[in-house]
């Protein structure tokens, strides 16, 4: 009930989290060692902990982003069917904002069941990080607008993370890429990287005149007029949110048989994940 969420908290000081109440977590994602009291503890494991415990990290060695998981989870308000926060519009999640220093956050009680102390998963489920990466695309939405030669460029190019990567997006550097000459139809504008306006696929990647693509994420905008020529499969999306600043990355081209497949091995990882944890 709503009493008992509001009398469990984490309290949020700086980068550190420290637990009100006796609870269960465990940490995912990528490799941002963990301390609990200055104690190293375990990620990919559930974890004790008590009231007055103190979570903290050292600097991240692998992967760009970490993930704590909380028995009961986060109490927070649902917001299209969903306790996220989007921060571009200030909706969802604590207060619709990133968290601030001696924010409370309240222990929900949507547990199902017990959650066990010293449950881990198996070892092949674990994901391991480079700095180099492939991250597999279809081709399209309006690939048809390059040159073949700027096509297969576009898969041959080691690409480099900029620092603009979040959950917007990811810019990349490597090398301009040339469209094919034609008139623009009305409604496209004048710039050969313009299509007539369309949807966006969550991680389609977008050409603004030729350079820089633009990978989309799940915080992008739905839609709008610039070439795509590919789109991240699903079954690496995660994947890509896990790339640094910096990384490098080669798009391979799969077919929409193989982006299938893909993600039935990840539903398939699910649930024997799913099994574990009973």
């Amino acid at each position: 009930n709503d009493e008992s969420a509001a009398a469990l908290e984490i309290t949020y000081i700086g980068p550190v989290l420290e637990f009100e109440a006796d609870t269960i977590i465990a940490l995912t994602g990528g490799e941002m060692p963990p301390k609990l009291n200055d104690n190293p503890i375990p990620m990919w494991e559930s974890v004790a902990v008590k009231a007055g415990d103190r979570l903290s990290f050292d600097f991240i060695k692998q992967g760009a982003r970490v993930y704590l998981a909380v028995a009961g989870g986060i109490d927070v308000p649902v917001i299209m069917n969903s306790r996220a926060t989007y921060t571009l519009c200030g909706i969802g999640g604590f207060k619709g904002r990133a968290l601030q220093e001696n924010d409370q956050l309240k222990i929900g009680n949507l547990q199902v069941k017990a959650v066990k102390e010293g449950v881990r998963i198996h070892k092949e489920h674990i994901p391991t990080f480079s700095t180099k990466h492939e991250i597999r695309v279809i081709p399209g939405l309006c690939d048809y607008r390059l040159t073949e030669e700027s096509k297969q460029r576009f898969l041959d190019v080691i690409w480099t993370v900029t620092p603009e990567a979040d959950r917007i997006g990811y810019r990349f550097k490597g090398e301009r890429l040339n469209f094919v000459e034609r008139e623009q139809p009305f409604g496209a504008g004048s710039d050969p990287a313009n299509v007539v306006d369309q949807g966006y696929p969550i991680g389609s990647i977008q050409l603004p005149d030729g350079v820089e693509p633009i990978a989309l994420l799940n915080d992008a905008v739905t839609g709008g007029g610039y070439v795509t020529i590919g789109t991240i499969i699903s079954a690496d999306l995660n994947k890509m949110a896990q790339i640094k600043t910096g990384e490098k990355v080669k798009f391979v081209s799969v077919t929409l048989e193989e982006a299938l497949k893909a993600r039935n091995e990840v539903k398939e990882s699910l649930i024997k994940i799913r099994g574990q944890l009973v």
